[in-house]
């Protein structure tokens, strides 16, 4: 029997789930959207999904995406613009889709970034001078008005994240909470709920501090509300809202808090600590990440828990007393999986931390051990191969001092020794060290059997090692990912590189952009889900694809948004870590 042939134009789902696997891919998706009707309709959701990811330097930019949204404009926003002499006819226009209904991610703090453009640049193109409260004032109307418009569509969001790391923004973030608890259903119907509140210092803070008890009790309330509260992270001088939350009678996400993460703070004189963890039914991973003053008394307290302290993470930057430490390895060893160690000057604490873990610690594995000396380092072969079974990420770098001093006998020894205790897979290697050809030789032959997803090496010495790593890496395909540097970086070296670069199907990348720096364990510490952070850090940066954002209006011309300067807020700490 003939079988009639299905055109996949005649499939809207099929068509769907192909063009979906570009969401990330502005460029197809902007082509996909002009071959026929289908393929716009159902091109234009994906484009729309997360539109404020990328605030772009280009106010031209953030204003249009803001003119779409505001298309159909409410009459109170109107009137009132109206009232300040701030007139564009465009906002009339009627879309020819509801944008905001495709809306899945949303962070406040970049909606209102693009709204203060749009709120400038008309003010611009109106040639008004207005004060700064007046401008201020429209700027809140502006974002208010935008947030209700998201409620309004009852938008069904994968994640909504209320950042609040701008004391200039708060007073629009009291109306966004505000708006919040007046419609329930706008985070019920939210899947991923992601609160980030940015203490600046303790004068802003004192400044501030009726708006910031005020958000605070708004935000107990949404979390009660979203009822699924699953991370926690908090960062610098926040321990006193970490306590303050989890000890309120109002908190009722004991039975869903699975992971807390400290992140450089002090627990001097930090009391109750175990009653909070106590109540936490549920607690699966702690990651303590830079943080201060793990002495007696906090361990102490960890040691009173009735139930198990799961310590997932430990990034130390200075050894502490080495007593407390002892304890707590003792407590929590076994569930160690994430450690970076920075080594001293003393190096009696050297041995006995290298000792404590070795004894300890079986399940590591990521490793990142810094500043080794030459002293140390059977210890560390010892540690390697005692995790071996579990280890996929792994990071070595010399003792800076030794190289001021001319000893490179660590490099040596460890580069002899390396080779033969290795996984056979590892997703990553960085060494930092000084090389010497044979050395790296000897390291190259005893791990001919081991594949490395991504290697990276900074070569600290003058020695060339690019011969090696064509006869030992290149021809042989041990390494998906490479990347190394001394003088030049890795891509601008010679006329060499060329040849690594297309041959074997080996890509070769700049070494700062394959480096994988310790706070990028954050993924595989949170992956993404409910989760609240509290913090004081700022704001970093890091390049990801451009996006863009397109308007078909009523005369069926294209209108395009092209954020293109490719930065993107990080988080976690702001402090979002991103992983191998």
């Amino acid at each position: 029997m003939a079988h009639p042939k299905i055109s996949i134009v005649d499939l809207p789902e099929l068509t769907y789930e192909v063009i979906k696997y570009f969401k990330n891919d502005f460029s197809t998706l902007y082509s996909c959207v002009l071959v026929n009707r289908l393929w716009c309709r159902i091109t234009i959701p994906l484009l729309w999904e997360n539109p404020f990811l990328i605030p772009s330097k280009n106010y031209k930019k953030n204003s249009n995406l803001i003119k779409i949204y505001l298309y159909d404009l409410n009459d109170d926003l109107k009137t009132k613009l109206n009232q300040y002499g701030i007139r564009d006819n465009s906002l009339t226009s009627s879309a020819l889709f509801n944008y905001p209904s495709f809306l899945k991610y949303l962070n406040t703090f970049n909606m209102a970034t693009f709204a203060n453009s749009w709120v400038e640049n008309i003010i611009i193109t109106s040639k008004q001078r207005l004060n700064i409260d007046l401008i201020c004032d429209i700027k809140r109307l502006v974002i208010i008005s935008l947030f209700k418009k998201f409620i309004e569509n009852e938008v069904n969001l994968n994640t909504l994240e209320i950042e609040i790391s701008n004391y200039y923004y708060y007073i629009f973030f009291i109306n966004i909470l505000e708006s919040i608890l007046q419609n329930t259903n706008f985070i019920y119907n939210t899947g991923n709920l992601k609160l980030y509140i940015d203490n600046k210092n303790d004068i802003d803070f004192y400044y501030y501090n009726n708006d910031h008890t005020l958000i605070e009790d708004r935000i107990l309330q949404i979390i009660n509300l979203h009822q699924n509260l699953k991370k926690i992270i908090f960062g610098d001088n926040n321990l006193p809202l970490f306590k303050s939350l989890l000890l309120s009678k109002g908190f009722n996400c004991s039975n869903t808090l699975n992971t807390i993460i400290f992140y450089r703070i002090n627990f001097n004189n930090l009391i109750n600590l175990d009653k909070i963890l106590e109540q936490l039914n549920v607690l699966e991973s702690v990651h303590i990440i830079h943080c201060f003053s793990l002495d007696s008394q906090f361990v102490q307290q960890i040691d009173n828990l009735t139930k198990p302290f799961k310590l997932k993470t430990l990034f130390i930057d200075r050894i502490p007393q080495i007593e407390p430490l002892q304890k707590l390895l003792q407590i929590s060893g076994d569930y160690l999986e994430n450690l970076m160690c920075r080594f001293s000057l003393v190096l009696s604490l050297n041995q006995q931390l290298l000792e404590l873990i070795i004894k300890y610690c079986k399940n590591i594995k990521r490793l990142n051990l810094q500043s080794i000396g030459k002293q140390i380092t059977c210890l560390v072969i010892n540690l390697i191969k005692n995790i071996k079974q579990n280890l996929n990420y792994l990071k070595i770098s010399e003792c800076y001092q030794s190289l001021l001093i001319g000893y490179y006998e660590f490099s040596s020894l460890l580069l002899q020794n390396l080779g033969q205790i290795l996984p056979s897979k590892l997703e990553y290697l960085h060494l930092i060290l000084h090389i010497k050809p044979n050395d790296f030789k000897i390291f190259l032959e005893n791990s001919q059997n081991i594949f490395i997803k991504k290697l990276l090496i900074m070569q600290n010495g003058n020695d060339d090692i690019l011969y090696y790593l064509r006869e030992y890496i290149i021809k042989k395909k041990r390494v998906k990912y490479l990347a190394i540097k001394y003088d030049d970086d890795f891509l601008n070296l010679n006329d060499k590189v060329k040849e690594f670069k297309l041959r074997n199907n080996i890509r070769v990348q700049n070494y700062c952009y394959l480096s994988i720096d310790i706070y990028d364990l954050k993924t595989v510490i949170v992956p993404a889900n409910q989760e609240i952070v509290f913090n004081s850090v700022g704001i970093g940066h890091c390049p990801i694809p451009n996006s863009g954002l397109l308007d078909f209006g009523p005369n069926g011309d294209i209108q395009s948004n092209s954020n293109s300067n490719g930065l993107c807020p990080h988080k976690f700490g702001r402090i979002k870590f991103y992983i191998p």
